[in-house]
């Protein structure tokens, strides 16, 4: 598993680079090859005639605005949120949902935790700000809108390291901090500032383990694909010495919450979420899994923690996994299909699709001897009549090949090894975030890019003591971008013409060139 692009917005970066560097065993890097997008032409790169009309919206990084661009790559309206923005949602009334990076939480850190979503009505009033972060929880990379208002929102929830090793997990796998386990709860905004916590789903009450038969979840792996495998994963690193850690915040290389003990903490990193209010179920993305699980959110909370309830009967079971069938033991290295992915969700009806799922393959094909790339898969789940999923003869769920996928043409341009997404349009296009380089673009069922834009600005966000952010290297990186089509209730009787003055972007300044000798 890939631990270290997450440790550090110093570690998680370093890891992130890493990935598009070359090593001894990976031929070399392409000329071109650029997964940051570091020094090349922004804005509107690409137009066609015919497109359908609409708009992008994504939030600045390193800001509290968010932006929405027409296709001529002008920005035509913002939401001005608090604190830094990321991955907005828009309303039928205009205003936006948008997770914001709260400037005090305690104890998590590394890549993913934000704590805060604020409600901005369109015209830039706040209408709702809530925090959840605090030093047991909080929230982290990804929430979802409900139809009836309510927001399912991904949280990590602390353990003891002592409280890990009672539920079976190795200790060469345990960070002594303890690990950070996952929750999906249901908030109903209440008020300003408050949120009643309506609904709860917690991994804990899902684990199997077959390392120990005298400890908790101690089971066949292979007889019991609704439960998660509590010791899947590397060992953790070393304990940092004083000395390490101290130097790497001098240098600005630890997150501010890195401790000598608690590297490894993050075990599952779930990164997306996304409802289907049709079947009442819940789609999650772990990276750490390599796979996408759905369950069941037709139960009550106490059904959730149970195997039984909801319309699937099977309670907060895992209904379906898809993308790493070696981890209930049904498959080898040689049977995965995801790596590192990012950003699930069901197309929506109306779309071309609708019903099947968009996954966005970080790192493919992760072998030996091959510069990663990376994949946009739709999936046809094999969803059977009464919402549960049916398994293959090979004790696999299915499909065993997407049902369509995009890849650049020349497979290596196209690379982009964390956060990213991609969702269906309704002319049957699909519209693509390349993440870390803040390249959005669409593309055709046929695979031919049609539109294409890089995000040109970058905020001036602050540390909490005033000392400017360091922009390197995820200058323009963007969480998730959003196509938004014209005749959305959003926009109805808004006037959307190019704001005046243009916000200023953001222009990288190339390093010195080394004098030849």
């Amino acid at each position: 598993m890939r631990k270290t692009m997450y440790y550090l917005l110093g570690i998680m970066l370093l890891g992130a680079l890493s990935r598009c560097s070359d090593s001894p065993e990976t031929p070399e890097k392409p000329e071109g090859r650029n997964m940051f997008g570091h020094f090349v032409p922004r804005g509107l790169i690409k137009t066609s005639e015919g497109l359908a009309p609409g708009y992008v919206m994504f939030s600045v990084p390193a800001s509290g605005s968010t932006y929405l661009v027409d296709r001529a790559g002008m920005v035509v309206h913002e939401w001005k949120g608090t604190y830094p923005a990321f991955n907005p949602y828009i309303m039928d009334d205009g205003s936006i949902f948008v997770g914001q990076n709260d400037p005090d939480y305690p104890v998590f850190g590394f890549g993913g935790p934000y704590g805060r979503i604020q409600h901005i009505d369109w015209d830039g009033k706040i209408l709702w700000s809530y925090e959840l972060a605090d030093e047991k929880q909080i929230l982290h990379h990804d929430f979802a809108l409900k139809p009836n208002g309510n927001i399912l929102a991904i949280v990590y929830d602390a353990i003891s390291y002592e409280e890990a090793m009672a539920l079976g997990r190795e200790p060469h796998r345990t960070p002594l901090s303890g690990p950070w386990m996952e929750k999906i709860v249901e908030i109903q905004p209440e008020g300003e500032h408050g949120g009643k916590i309506v609904w709860e789903w917690n991994l804990i009450d899902h684990l199997i383990q077959d390392s120990d038969p005298d400890k908790l979840n101690y089971g066949d792996l292979a007889m019991h694909p609704e439960r998660i495998d509590f010791n899947h994963g590397d060992s953790v690193p070393p304990a940092l010495t004083q000395d390490t850690l101290d130097a790497w915040r001098k240098a600005g290389q630890a997150d501010r919450n890195l401790t000598r003990f608690n590297r490894g903490s993050d075990l599952f990193h779930f990164n997306a979420i996304n409802y289907n209010p049709e079947l009442e179920q819940i789609v999650i993305s772990s990276p750490e899994l390599s796979e996408i699980l759905i369950i069941d959110q037709s139960t009550t909370t106490e059904e959730a923690a149970t195997q039984q309830g909801g319309k699937s009967g099977r309670g907060g079971d895992v209904l379906y996994r898809w993308g790493n069938p070696e981890n209930y033991r049904h498959g080898d290295s040689t049977a995965r299909k995801l790596m590192y992915q990012h950003d699930v969700r069901w197309i929506e009806p109306g779309k071309p699709g609708a019903g099947h799922l968009t996954v966005f393959n970080n790192n493919a094909p992760n072998v030996p001897d091959s510069l990663n790339y990376t994949t946009v898969f739709e999936l046809v789940t094999p969803l059977q009549e009464d919402g549960t999923y049916a398994r293959g003869a090979d004790g696999r769920y299915g499909p065993e090949t997407p049902v369509w996928m995009y890849m650049a043409p020349d497979t290596l341009s196209f690379f982009a090894s964390f956060i990213s997404g991609a969702h269906r349009m309704e002319n049957g296009n699909t519209f693509i975030n390349a993440g870390p380089a803040g390249r959005f673009f669409e593309v055709t069922p046929e695979r031919e890019i049609v539109w294409e834009y890089w995000n040109p600005y970058h905020g001036q966000v602050r540390e909490p003591n005033g000392d400017p952010l360091n922009a390197m290297p995820m200058v323009y990186s963007t969480f998730r971008s959003t196509f938004i089509p014209a005749d959305h209730p959003a926009l109805s009787g808004k006037e959307l013409v190019p704001i005046d003055p243009q916000p200023e972007p953001y222009v990288m300044q190339k390093p010195p060139e080394k004098k030849k000798e």
